[in-house]
C-alpha cells in the first residue's frame, strides 16, 4: 500500500507538469501524451528492477524540476520555428543527449564529481528562477478565470491544511470536476478513442541550440534537484543506493523512452521517504516491497496516460496551469532558502534567479543555460583570491 500510495501522490501531483512541459518545446497533444506514457513505463520498470535487485526501497521518478525547465525553457531551436518546421524533433534529441549524460556519470565518476562541485545555491537559484514563472499560474488564474481556478485553490489550501500529502493529488480532482461541468454545460465534442494509450515515435536531431538550452540545464537540474538528494534522503533511512546501477538504469531508461517523448527520469527525491519511511514497514528489510509495488503502480497508471492528456486538452483556461503551479509551490520553497541561506553565495544566487525567471534566450540558447554561467562567473570574481 506504501508503493501505492507514493506511485498516486507522485503521479497525480506531477503530470500536469509533465504535460505543460513536453507542449512548451513542441510537442503535439499526442506527442505530448505519449511522452507522459513512455516515462510512465521506464520509471515504473525502473522501481521494480533496482527494488527487486538489491532488495531496497528504490523508487525512480520522472524529472519534475526538468519537467518544469522545459515549461520555462519552450523553443529554442529557433531555425527551425523559421522554416515552419517543427521544434519537436531537437527536443527528443536533447532528451536523448540527457540520457548520453547520465549514462556517462555512471561510467566516469569524474563527471558527477564536477557536477558536485556546482555551488548548491547557485543550481538551487537556477531551479526557482525557472519555477517562477510556474508557481505563479494559480494566481494569474484566479484574475482570468476564477470560477474555474477558485475551486482548485481552495481545495488544495484546505488539504494542506488537513492532508498536506494530498493537497496537490486532490487539487486535481476539483479541477476535474471543473472540466467535467465545463464540458457537460458547453457541449464539447469528444472522442472516447483519444482516451486509448499510443505511441509516438519522433525521429530526433540534433542542434547546438537544444544541446545548450535544454539538454545540459535538464541533466544539471535532474543530478542536482532529484539524484543527489534521492541518494542522500535514502541514506537518512539507512540505505546506500548503489549509485553506478542506479545511474545505469536511470539513463537507459532516459534513452529508450526519449524518441517516445520521454524527457528524463532519476532517482525519486519528492516521494522517495513514502517508501522508505518506517510507516511503509516496521521492518526495513521488507521495505523492498514498497518499491516493486511503486513499479507496478506506474505501469498501471501509464496506462490511463492517454486519458490524463485529454483532460489537459479539454480543460477550461488557466485551471490545469494552476494545478501545475500549486505542485511546485514546495519545490520552489525549498530552492528559494537553499539558494539564498548563506549570506556569502547570496548575490551570486539572485543574479542566477532573476537570469533564469527572465526567460531570456540569447543566440537561440535558453536562460537557464545563461542564468548559470552568469552565477558562476559572478561568483568566482567574489570569491577571486579568498579562501
Amino acid at each position: 500500500m506504501a508503493g501505492v500510495v507514493t506511485a498516486l501522490v507522485g503521479f497525480t501531483s506531477a503530470f500536469a507538469v509533465v504535460l505543460t512541459g513536453l507542449t512548451a518545446v513542441g510537442a503535439t497533444p499526442a506527442q505530448a501524451a505519449s511522452g507522459l506514457l513512455a516515462v510512465s513505463i521506464t520509471m515504473g520498470l525502473a522501481c521494480i528492477v533496482l527494488a527487486w535487485r538489491y532488495r531496497m526501497p528504490i523508487t525512480v521518478a520522472w524529472s519534475t524540476p526538468g519537467a518544469a525547465l522545459l515549461a520555462a525553457t519552450g523553443i529554442v531551436d529557433g531555425a527551425a520555428s523559421a522554416a515552419g518546421d517543427s521544434d519537436w524533433p531537437a527536443a527528443v534529441g536533447a532528451f536523448l543527449l540527457t540520457a548520453a549524460l547520465i549514462l556517462l556519470t555512471a561510467l566516469w565518476p569524474a563527471l558527477g564529481t564536477l557536477i558536485a562541485r556546482i555551488p548548491p545555491s547557485i543550481a538551487q537559484a537556477m531551479l526557482a528562477g525557472v519555477l517562477l514563472p510556474l508557481c505563479l499560474a494559480p494566481i494569474t488564474g484566479l484574475v482570468a478565470n476564477p470560477w474555474g481556478v477558485v475551486p482548485v485553490v481552495l481545495t488544495w489550501l484546505v488539504f494542506a491544511r488537513l492532508a498536506p500529502r494530498w493537497a496537490v493529488p486532490l487539487a486535481f480532482v476539483a479541477a476535474t470536476v471543473v472540466i467535467a461541468a465545463s464540458l457537460f454545460t458547453e457541449g464539447a465534442p469528444f472522442d472516447p478513442a483519444s482516451l486509448l494509450p499510443k505511441v509516438e515515435l519522433t525521429a530526433p536531431t540534433f542542434t547546438i541550440g537544444a544541446a545548450v538550452g535544454i539538454a545540459l540545464p535538464l541533466f544539471i537540474v535532474t543530478m542536482a534537484s532529484q539524484n543527489v538528494p534521492g541518494i542522500a534522503i535514502m541514506r537518512s533511512f539507512g540505505y546506500e543506493v548503489p549509485w553506478r546501477p542506479a545511474m545505469l538504469v536511470t539513463g537507459i531508461g532516459t534513452a529508450v523512452g526519449a524518441t517516445a517523448g520521454g524527457h528524463a527520469i532519476n532517482l525519486a527525491a519528492i516521494s522517495a521517504a513514502l517508501a522508505a519511511a518506517p510507516d511503509a514497514d516496521p521492518d526495513p528489510k521488507r521495505r523492498w516491497v514498497a518499491g516493486v509495488s511503486t513499479g507496478v503502480s506506474y505501469l498501471v497508471l501509464g496506462g490511463f496516460s492517454a486519458a490524463f492528456a485529454a483532460l489537459v486538452v479539454l480543460a477550461p483556461a488557466s485551471v490545469i496551469p494552476a494545478v501545475a503551479g500549486l505542485a511546485l509551490f514546495a519545490a520552489f520553497g525549498s530552492s528559494v532558502q537553499q539558494a539564498i541561506d548563506d549570506p556569502g553565495e547570496r548575490l551570486p544566487a539572485v543574479v542566477t534567479f532573476l537570469i533564469a525567471a527572465s526567460g531570456i534566450a540569447v543566440l537561440g540558447v535558453s536562460a537557464a543555460f545563461w542564468a548559470l554561467v552568469a552565477g558562476l562567473v559572478v561568483r568566482t570574481v567574489l570569491h577571486a583570491g579568498r579562501r
